[in-house]
């Protein structure tokens, strides 16, 4: 696979130890269910980032310094392969945070946001999980396997780490309990909400943590926008409602990581890639500015 980093048309890739940001391609696809094709995604968002221009309009995150990590690959071992790829992501974000860095992963299937989960808790953080989904991602199994992109934030969840779920429109019974027993550390603004104008000014909860990680699976965003992921769902938002969310959470909190997954490039359809590496561009700065 060639090397290539986050907009290195523009800048080098800086030094592990020099950047303020670390971009984590992170292949995975071991548990998708309908279409396929996230293991391109973070290779797509690269390439797309090439035709990024870097002032994000307010400021340039490019100054901050950008270091692309090698493409994250799961050890070999007695493990399953799911469980591989999720330390192999754990390790990776573990890294950046020994450099005091901000992890940016690129994926791949969400279950990649569980390594990052594990990487912050071993590293002591208090931090809580905003979640942008058509889906809840809150069942217990899901085809046989508990470490299933169906069930990642229930994984992320039962490590103690609060939820804010934004934009879901497809949530099965189990989750929809699994939530109302847990209504104190998950806090959901279903896509109904949304449409319906009802979210509040300031939608975070005041006990929520300072420290927050944004984990965002592009079929959160309308199929219109993104049609290019595995499990698009109609009724999601849009672009400049994601911007919107985004400087909110940059108002109030204090982004320490992110992650943009799900693309499944479409052969000859460039406006999603380049859609998603716009999408982590925007969390760099938001994160620059919080």
């Amino acid at each position: 696979m060639k090397r290539i980093s986050f907009l290195d048309v523009l800048h080098k890739n800086e030094p592990a130890d020099r950047a303020h940001f670390h971009v984590i391609p992170a292949p995975m696809e071991t548990t998708v269910c309908y279409g396929g094709g996230t293991a391109q995604g973070p290779m797509a968002i690269l390439e797309a980032s090439r035709q990024l221009d870097d002032f994000d309009g307010r400021r340039w995150p490019t100054d901050l310094g950008i270091h692309t990590q090698p493409f994250v690959k799961p050890a070999p071992g007695g493990k399953s392969l799911n469980e591989r790829w999720i330390a192999a992501i754990e390790k990776a974000v573990a890294r950046a945070l020994h450099c005091g860095a901000i992890p940016a992963v690129l994926g791949g299937e969400h279950t990649a946001t569980l390594g990052s989960a594990r990487a912050f808790q071993a590293a002591g953080e208090n931090i809580g999980f905003i979640h942008f989904d058509a889906h809840a991602d809150l069942r217990d199994t899901y085809k046989g396997t508990k470490f299933s992109h169906a069930c990642v934030l229930r994984r992320v969840h039962e490590l103690g780490f609060p939820l804010v779920q934004v934009g879901t429109r497809a949530v099965s019974r189990e989750e929809a309990d699994y939530r109302a027993a847990n209504e104190k550390t998950i806090c959901a603004y279903d896509a109904r909400v949304l449409a319906a104008g009802q979210l509040p000014k300031k939608w975070i909860p005041k006990n929520f943590p300072k420290k927050v990680f944004i984990t965002f699976d592009l079929d959160g965003f309308d199929p219109a926008v993104i049609p290019a992921t595995g499990t698009p769902v109609p009724g999601g938002f849009g672009w400049r409602d994601a911007l919107k969310f985004i400087d909110d959470v940059a108002a109030a909190r204090k982004i320490v990581g992110f992650d943009v997954l799900e693309l499944a490039p479409i052969r000859g359809l460039h406006h999603p890639d380049y859609t998603a590496a716009l999408l982590v561009y925007a969390l760099m700065a938001a994160a620059a500015r919080s």
